[in-house]
């Protein structure tokens, strides 16, 4: 379900970008000290451009060291953070885990419904009634989620994530999870036909099972994203491994331009 996304992230521990700590008493030493260059986030080079080395980074207070990691068919490349889109029942998470555990490169799979759900006392279920409390719990689990992905990218770790982000509100959805996670954030859409999602549905249970009213609802607005120009697979008759494939496939041909 999407809904508004929080705020920034404050700055790193210690204060605002820019800030200079106080010289030390005493007697100055010979010159000024140089101040260190600031440095840009590690990110997927862009198509056409010639891989290379990740370059240092700092997430939080921790100093990360560089690394690289490469697609299984592909030249070196930065990691990179994909955006897996899709209505209930779609496969999302399924695929997202397949994905991950798959590939040649070190990945990460980080869910917002599993994020969501380390609240326990005190948990917000929408299905229970939208209000306040499951809207900041929404906001702050997708923080969450854009900050443990910065972490991963960083350390030279790709990721995933799994959300349900809504085209008619590109704002708030993908414009929210580019702000938390990068512009370098590559969206895909999994978009099965409404018999297979509604199928998928039914095996589920707890608070994750909707009404087929709703399930119908969500995938008619999620049709939204044909035409896009965002790439889309239809997993109606594909199966888990096929699904990654496909996935993994999209993913190649962006990083090379390709």
């Amino acid at each position: 379900m999407q809904h508004a996304v929080g705020v920034p992230l404050p700055p790193p521990h210690g204060g605002a970008a820019g800030w200079i700590p106080p010289a030390p008493q005493g007697r100055p030493g010979p010159g000024p000290v140089p101040q260190e260059p600031p440095v840009p986030p590690p990110w997927p080079a862009p198509p056409g451009a010639v891989p290379g080395p990740a370059p240092a980074a700092t997430t939080g207070h921790f100093p990360l060291p560089p690394a690289a990691m490469a697609l299984p068919s592909a030249p070196s490349y930065a990691p990179v953070a994909v955006l897996l889109i899709g209505p209930a029942g779609a496969g999302k998470t399924t695929v997202a885990r397949y994905w991950a555990d798959h590939r040649g490169a070190a990945t990460a799979h980080i869910s917002l419904d599993d994020v969501r759900e380390w609240v326990r006392s005190g948990f917000a279920d929408p299905q229970s009634g939208w209000n306040e409390h499951s809207e900041a719990q929404y906001r702050l689990a997708r923080r969450t989620c854009g900050f443990s992905a910065r972490n991963f990218l960083a350390n030279g770790i790709s990721c995933i994530i799994d959300d349900a982000v809504f085209p008619d509100r590109p704002v708030v959805g993908l414009g929210g999870w580019k702000r938390h996670v990068g512009p370098g954030l590559l969206p895909v859409v999994l978009l099965p036909g409404l018999e297979v999602v509604l199928a998928r549905n039914a095996e589920r249970t707890g608070n994750r099972r909707l009404s087929d009213e709703e399930v119908a609802r969500i995938h008619g607005r999620m049709a939204g994203w044909y035409g896009s120009g965002l790439p889309i697979i239809d997993n109606s008759q594909l199966d888990v491994p096929s699904t990654a494939q496909a996935l993994d496939r999209v993913v190649t041909r962006t990083l090379t331009g390709r």
